[in-house]
């Protein structure tokens, strides 16, 4: 064998064991904030299914989509004021923390 193909050898023995990643970068996993960010919007897509939008103000459901568009990364800044805001509030702290979220991921604060 030659230099070369002991090189090549070597590298699809390494990847094959998952040290590793020849992936080209658009095949790459996304990262855990991607991941959180995608189930939570996920989960507001189906609570507002469930729940409709009664009760929620445009201010509510405008910063909301402004914590969606950042990507999740927004600071916490959406705060329910109607009961309908705060059940709804409720709903996805509980299920951030089922998608493997702490309770604190949901843009919920309420700033004086």
């Amino acid at each position: 064998m030659n230099r070369s193909t002991t090189a090549m050898a070597s590298v699809l023995m390494i990847a094959g064991m998952g040290i590793v990643d020849i992936r080209p970068a658009s095949a790459q996993e996304p990262s855990w904030a991607e991941v959180k960010c995608a189930r939570y919007r996920r989960a507001w897509s189906e609570a507002l299914t469930r729940q409709g939008r009664q009760g929620l103000s445009q201010d509510f459901l405008d910063r909301h989509e402004a914590f969606l568009k950042s990507g999740c990364t927004a600071k916490a800044d959406v705060c329910p004021r109607s009961e309908e805001e705060l059940a709804l509030a409720n709903m996805m702290v509980v299920a951030a923390m089922n998608a493997g979220t702490a309770s604190t991921f949901p843009p919920f604060a309420c700033r004086k």
